[in-house]
């Protein structure tokens, strides 16, 4: 199918008119039995390792910073030497606000207010990808999008108290509502987007191109919801930027000063490259040679994207998320976290995936379960052993 003339397939009209999450029931339970088979493999190691599951999934790494963020608010710095000063103003503010909330309203507090948070928007994400993906391809091919996502090999980070689930929720309805032409949701789930992560500037970029593409072709005449949504889409990440600037005393330049002591900074993949370089002559551990393939896979995944003539909203939103990750410096291990919003790549590999299905039903299942293999035992070691920032 082709998609190099039209933001609204014709299957999209379709499905906008039923309730997406009736179409939705298998998928989600495909994706709540891998991300639980994930969970149960992560426990079984800690347990093993003496170690307490819901602990490493709620209070790792970035999840401390949110949490404490969500009980006490920012001001909160770490220095560990000259020009090395950690701020917790690199967070955006929605998933703490988010943890507050449900530690406020609910018997559940920190960590596991947090997972709560997390698992929830993972699951909205995973209906939305569906919702998409039944729009472009059909249920088939929208279920295994939503399976792959799931058994990506650092999926487990879609279990643990992180910002990427609530990120990639908003993403994808903010997306199925550009292709649907719906402005007004569009818009106002890409700037709560950009409230999520730094990254969720791709969400307002997609909004923005679209509602360009569309007066393009109307010469003008479009209705005045088109401009309301291209107006809100960028104010959630330009909102944050800005006051963290204004706390800094430096408008536009503050938050970026505040990245550039957390040492990361979008060099134009200076650093990246300076990185692979020591890592193909250096590496000794597993955690970076295999960023090092998931990065790679993932820029050959947007080439399949742009050959399969996707729309011009998913083109957009995973090329900037891409060029995010690939430009930027700093923190390389964390790099397949930084993609794992970017799902739309998945989409000529969901294709692929099930006219295998349909050709040969065991290639298939045998492909499923190797990928679910991977993603099992990498989650679990990622988490429990590699003592690795995710």
């Amino acid at each position: 199918m082709s998609h190099a003339s039209t933001l609204t397939p014709r299957p999209t009209v379709a499905l906008s008119r039923r309730r997406p999450l009736a179409a939705a029931p298998t998928a989600l339970g495909l994706f709540a039995a891998a991300r639980l088979t994930g969970a149960a493999v992560l426990a079984l190691t800690a347990w093993a390792t003496g170690r307490q599951p819901l602990a490493l999934l709620g209070r790792s790494w970035d999840s401390l910073w949110y949490l404490g963020i969500a009980a006490h608010g920012y001001g909160h710095t770490l220095t560990f030497g000259p020009g090395i000063v950690h701020s917790d103003l690199a967070f955006f503010p929605l998933y703490p606000a988010l943890v507050r909330a449900v530690a406020e309203l609910g018997p559940l507090k920190g960590g596991t207010a947090g997972l709560l948070v997390s698992w929830t928007a993972a699951a909205v994400a995973a209906w939305g990808i569906h919702a998409l993906g039944a729009a472009l391809h059909g249920r088939a091919v929208a279920t295994a999008l939503v399976l792959l996502w799931a058994l990506l090999p650092h999926s487990v980070v879609l279990s643990m108290a992180y910002t990427e689930p609530v990120l990639t929720a908003f993403a994808a309805w903010s997306l199925y509502a550009v292709l649907n032409r719906n402005w007004l949701w569009a818009g106002t789930l890409a700037a709560l987007a950009g409230l999520a992560r730094p990254n969720g500037v791709a969400v307002a970029a997609a909004v923005l191109v679209a509602a360009g593409q569309e007066v393009w072709r109307a010469r003008g005449r479009v209705s005045h919801r088109l401009w309301t949504g291209a107006a809100l889409a960028p104010l959630g990440w330009t909102a944050y930027v800005l006051w963290v600037g204004h706390r800094r005393d430096d408008l536009l330049g503050g938050y970026f000063a505040v990245q550039r002591l957390w040492g990361s900074r979008f060099d134009l993949g200076h650093g990246s490259l300076h990185f692979v370089r020591h890592l193909l002559l250096h590496a000794h551990r597993l955690v970076f040679p295999m960023t090092l393939v998931i990065v790679a896979a993932a820029v050959l995944l947007y080439a399949l994207l742009l050959v399969d003539r996707a729309p011009l909203p998913l083109v957009v939103y995973s090329g900037v998320l891409l060029l995010i990750t690939l430009g930027g410096s700093g923190f390389f291990e964390s790099k397949p976290r930084f993609l794992l919003p970017a799902f739309p790549l998945l989409l000529p590999l969901a294709r692929a995936l099930v006219r295998t299905a349909r050709a040969r039903p065991w290639h298939a299942t045998v492909v499923v379960a190797a990928l679910a293999g991977l993603s099992f035992a990498y989650g679990a070691y990622l988490v429990v052993l590699a003592n690795t920032p995710l």
